[in-house]
């Protein structure tokens, strides 16, 4: 059987500006790959509402799991719950639960709970929340769209609840070969070898170091004794590489 997929949808005109760098895509995608979910597209929009739903709709048709950071904090441009609602077409409103879950918080620390804080509870209906044990403000999971907060921190925290609920399928397992050839000089036998294993994938990814042209040629699977025979194939062909 297949493994189950994901994408993944990051918000923010932060992240497109080029003032935040992005590091949920990476941690995301070492987790799933443990988890056995692979992670098939990654897009990035701006804090537009129609470019927001337009993502979420075609994503969530087409992939198992769809995982969003980002715009789900108190500020006027964090709109993606509202969106998520749009998506789905539910109301949105304060919930209870996510309301008692800052209050409780906030009351503790010594903080009003005002109405921009209080935005951090308006939840699409139908949704279960996703438990922040960092800074108690919730995500979100809706049909199989889960919506969690773009701070690195809140969001690994996140990732490890949602995860724990999803069933995956076999890990991703990879193994990898630097050969100090260029490009050109491997890339037909290489061609060659990754048909006779297309179960298997093959990557290239060259580098130049100290004058040295090279490649790391990686290649990933599920099944531990194929990607034995791909590196032993690999060894054959170019028997001065290194693992």
């Amino acid at each position: 059987m297949a493994n189950p997929t994901a994408a993944m949808l990051v918000i923010g005109d932060e992240i497109l500006s080029g003032r935040t760098r992005d590091a949920n895509m990476h941690h995301l995608a070492g987790q799933l790959t443990e988890r056995g979910i692979d992670l098939r597209e990654v897009r990035i929009v701006a804090d537009d509402p129609d470019a927001i739903v337009e993502a979420v709709n075609a994503l969530r048709l087409r992939w198992t799991h769809v995982f969003t950071s980002g715009g789900i904090g108190p500020t006027h441009d964090d709109i993606t719950a509202d969106c998520i609602a749009a998506a789905f077409d539910v109301s949105i409103d304060i919930r209870d639960d996510a309301r008692a879950l800052l209050a409780a918080h906030y009351a503790k620390t010594g903080s009003e709970l005002n109405d921009a804080r209080l935005r951090m509870a308006r939840i699409p209906a139908g949704a279960v929340l996703i438990d922040n044990p960092v800074s108690v403000a919730p995500g979100f999971t809706i049909g199989n769209v889960h919506v969690m907060a773009g701070v690195p921190k809140v969001f690994q925290a996140m990732v490890a609840t949602v995860l724990a609920h999803l069933t995956g399928g076999a890990p991703l397992l990879s193994r990898s070969l630097r050969v100090e050839r260029g490009e050109g000089d491997i890339a037909g036998p290489l061609g060659v070898l990754a048909a006779e294993y297309a179960d298997l994938s093959f990557g290239s990814y060259p580098f130049q170091r100290d004058g040295v042209f090279g490649a790391n040629i990686v290649v990933r699977g599920t099944q531990a004794d194929r990607l034995q025979h791909a590196m032993a194939g690999l060894s054959t062909l170019f028997p001065e590489g290194v693992e």
